[in-house]
């Protein structure tokens, strides 16, 4: 029920922010598209231009990730993609390619825009301070704990 009840909020956070900004294609293609604007973008400096490199293949990462969720070729379907113009790009569900408006695969302007943003930002603290603190990832698993009636090391006699 609780897994029920966090999807419908998630639906309706979503709803509301494709009302505020409107919507573009899904599936990471906004990005690509992105990501080919910029491609030639040059620094002033060596550094930067490393910056760009990584925000690129960053804005890559999560139509590469929705591929390999699918078991196919991410580089492939990258290139393919690259390759189209628009809201060309691929359907994970129907293995298909074609315009995701269309076929209803899309993501909040707002969430697309939000992300980049924060991903800048968080970027941008970590050149900064140059460190960062975070917290360990937590296991779900139980511990296990020591097993019962198993003793001691005991008798170790002729040790001395």
């Amino acid at each position: 029920m609780k897994e029920k009840k966090a999807r419908v909020e998630d639906a309706l956070h979503a709803t509301r922010a494709a009302v505020e900004e409107g919507v573009v294609a899904g599936g990471g293609v906004a990005l690509i598209r992105v990501a080919s604007k910029i491609a030639d973008l040059k620094g002033q400096n060596e550094d930067q231009n490393v910056g760009i490199k990584v925000a690129l293949r960053a804005m890559e990462a999560p139509l590469r990730q929705i591929v390999l969720n699918c078991g196919e070729e991410p580089s492939v379907v990258a290139n393919t993609v690259k390759g189209g113009d628009g809201n060309y790009g691929y359907n994970a569900a129907t293995e298909e390619y074609g315009n995701m408006i269309d076929m209803g695969i899309l993501d909040p302007t707002k969430v697309t825009r939000s992300a980049l943003q924060y991903a800048a930002s968080v970027a941008g603290l970590m050149i900064t301070t140059e460190c960062m603190v975070t917290d360990l990832p937590k296991s779900d698993a139980p511990d296990l704990g020591a097993a019962g009636g198993m003793g001691g090391m005991g008798g170790m006699g002729g040790m001395m």
